[in-house]
């Protein structure tokens, strides 16, 4: 018998075939972006465009756009089965060319959706997708990434800018907003980080999102960078460049709910797609928004693509997860009967849960030295923990808990700081439960909570005073560091995303001492390994005096793994001076005076302090060995051994 001739029609390497469709199927297609959304191809010897999308409840799909004059019945789509995967090759499409896909409900009702997979969208309000092409991209940032798979946030710095783009810094009387682009703002902004000294800028709201007011966080593109800035060369760009100047990039990402805009996820084929069905399960009624559905294998794998896109295709050195607690509770924001138990009875999102496992897994196993931060705000255990060992597998987490204590302490008048001064060392008796990140974000100063400088009690001198304590004690502490543009020079105001950061306070001697200040911080940490190898380490911090409660006053150490120039920090959360004061050393070496607040350029007298200090042996604190240090009202001491 001949053997019969295969039936089966061979595919071109762009199209989506059965291997395609099994792993999307099974959530397991880490790469479907390159096959879904709008791809620019030659097919059968013409140049088009191959469109693909996932709608598996559809009657029918269209793609309509410029090329077709937005007809709905020019370019039907092929269904593919078994995941609903629909395609189609539109010849003559060009870059730039606007389209949205045209659903026929199950109902025969008519829905116009942008394409989830979309690498490019109009500006808003226009909502159409945008024909692009990302696969020639520009990189010269080689060294960068290759140093970066042998990086290890454990042991290495982390001072985080935290920045929103489109309001650090804006061009003055422009028609457009005045918004700089990526390429303007990566030139300005590498001046600038350089200058301060941070490790890492996380920029937030990088993705497309139809409403500035969101700041980002409700997203409709999650494959596309913000046209609001430029295109997505121009995005690279910035990135490229960030790495040419070894400044690390973290976008916040937002795999916890997305808005119900028409042209948006939220029914994107006439049915609960992206969402659960059940609005107990898959709407935020604090928020107006949908909840992803984490038992789907296609909603998984939209999402974890979507992380290794970022990462893989763009270089992005990590992704700090918003909203985690939201996607683990069930019952969060929610009130009873707003919920649904899971099949144990608990308050637990079992497929979340599942969700994080797979998705940190993947996304750090591929990717050596680049960082997932989950923004959790509970005390949900191991959210750093290994998966294998029952955790979530992120790398670090902010510590909300810390923040929490911080500003709560920083709001009292110094007189009353006796009476809760174990909010400020609470901190130390579970720093090492997680690898954390010491957070003072955008979410502290917006929504009347005030900027940092107006959450310190006293007026003039006391404020910018009890700030520079304030940040000289959050430098010390054990864990990463991250704080929110504007707050490094004392931004009067509170951040709006609309408007530029007030730079013109820098024209003020209280707002450049607080700005000198937070930047000899910032290269004191990145220059002393005491303050960051051995973060995870309790053998990297040592209290001299936790327990000097009337006088307000924190003594601490911070050590290296070689113990050598091991640091001495003394904070003073009063106006009392204390020049009789005297704190215990560990070791009867000379120290030296690194930091002092006192120095005019940080707004303090001026007085001339010795810059060696001979310990004696004389008893104090616990210790052996001491120094005397007259120490000012709000007076903060750093020394070196």
């Amino acid at each position: 018998m001949k053997k019969g001739k295969s039936t089966k029609k061979k595919l071109e390497p762009f199209e989506i075939g059965e291997l395609d469709q099994y792993l999307f199927g099974q959530g397991n297609h880490y790469e479907i972006y390159e096959k879904m959304g709008a791809h620019k191809v030659v097919y059968k010897g013409k140049e088009g465009v191959y469109f693909a999308v996932w709608a598996p409840n559809a009657r029918r799909v269209a793609v309509v756009g410029d090329f077709n004059g937005w007809d709905f019945e020019a370019n039907y789509m092929e269904r593919q089965e078994p995941v609903g995967i629909y395609t189609c090759f539109v010849p003559g499409v060009k870059e730039g060319d606007l389209y949205k896909f045209c659903i026929e409900t199950q109902q025969g009702k008519r829905i116009f959706k942008a394409d989830p997979f979309a690498n490019y969208a109009e500006l808003r309000p226009g909502t159409a997708s945008r024909v692009t092409d990302i696969s020639h991209l520009k990189w010269t940032d080689s060294a960068w990434m290759t140093r970066r798979e042998t990086w290890d946030h454990k042991k290495n710095p982390m001072s985080i800018y935290e920045v929103h783009l489109g309001s650090w810094m804006r061009h003055p009387g422009r028609d457009d907003e005045g918004f700089y682009t990526y390429r303007e703002f990566a030139d300005a902004i590498i001046k600038y980080v350089k200058d301060m000294g941070y490790t890492h800028v996380e920029l937030m709201g990088m993705a497309e999102h139809p409403f500035d007011g969101s700041w980002g966080y409700q997203v409709t593109g999650y494959y596309a960078p913000t046209s609001r800035y430029g295109t997505p060369e121009d995005f690279a760009y910035m990135i490229n460049e960030l790495h040419r100047n070894n400044i690390g990039v973290i976008l916040d990402w937002v795999p916890a709910h997305f808005p119900r805009d028409a042209h948006g996820l939220a029914d994107f084929d006439g049915t609960p797609t992206f969402e659960y069905a059940d609005p107990r399960k898959g709407e935020h009624p604090d928020w107006g928004t949908k909840i992803f559905d984490y038992g789907k294998p296609e909603v998984k794998n939209f999402l974890i693509a979507n992380a290794l896109f970022w990462i893989e295709h763009y270089h992005v050195d990590g992704l700090r997860v918003d909203a985690v607690a939201s996607m683990l509770y069930l019952d969060y924001g929610k009130q009873d009967g707003q919920w649904v138990a899971n099949k144990y009875g608990g308050n637990e999102n079992l497929e979340a849960i599942e969700f994080f496992k797979h998705l940190n897994s993947v996304v750090l196993g591929r990717n050596k030295g680049a960082v997932m931060i989950a923004e959790e705000s509970t005390a949900w255990p191991k959210v750093t923990g290994a998966p294998e060992d029952d955790g979530l597998g992120f790398s670090l987490k902010w510590n909300m808990g810390w923040m929490h204590d911080f500003t709560e302490y920083m709001k009292l008048d110094p007189y009353f700081r006796k009476n809760a001064h174990h909010m400020m060392t609470f901190a130390s008796s579970y720093a090492y439960s997680e690898n954390y990140i010491l957070v003072l974000s955008h979410d502290e100063v917006v929504h009347l909570k005030c900027s940092m400088l107006n959450k310190m009690p006293g007026l003039g001198f006391d404020k910018y005073a009890n700030l520079k304590v304030a940040y000289a004690f959050m430098t010390g502490h054990p864990g990463k560091k991250l704080l929110f543009m504007g707050q490094e020079f004392a931004q009067l105001r509170e951040w709006s995303e609309e408007r530029e950061l007030d730079w013109f306070l820098l024209a003020e001697p209280e707002h450049q001492a607080i700005q000198n200040w937070y930047r000899d911080l910032l290269h004191l940490y990145r220059k002393n390994k005491a303050l960051y190898e051995m973060d995870s380490d309790p053998a990297g911090f040592e209290w001299i005096n936790a327990d000097d409660i009337f006088r307000s006053i924190y003594s601490f150490e911070r050590h290296s793994k070689d113990n050598k120039k091991n640091l001495l920090f003394v904070c003073n959360f009063t106006p009392m001076e204390r020049p009789d004061y005297r704190v215990g050393v560990t070791r009867r070496k000379q120290l030296k005076l690194v930091l002092n607040s006192d120095e005019k350029k940080y707004g303090g007298s001026g007085v001339e302090r010795p810059k060696i200090y001979k310990p004696v042996k004389q008893e104090c604190d616990g210790q052996k060995y001491s120094i005397a240090y007259p120490l000012p009202a709000y007076g903060v001491a750093v020394f070196e051994f």
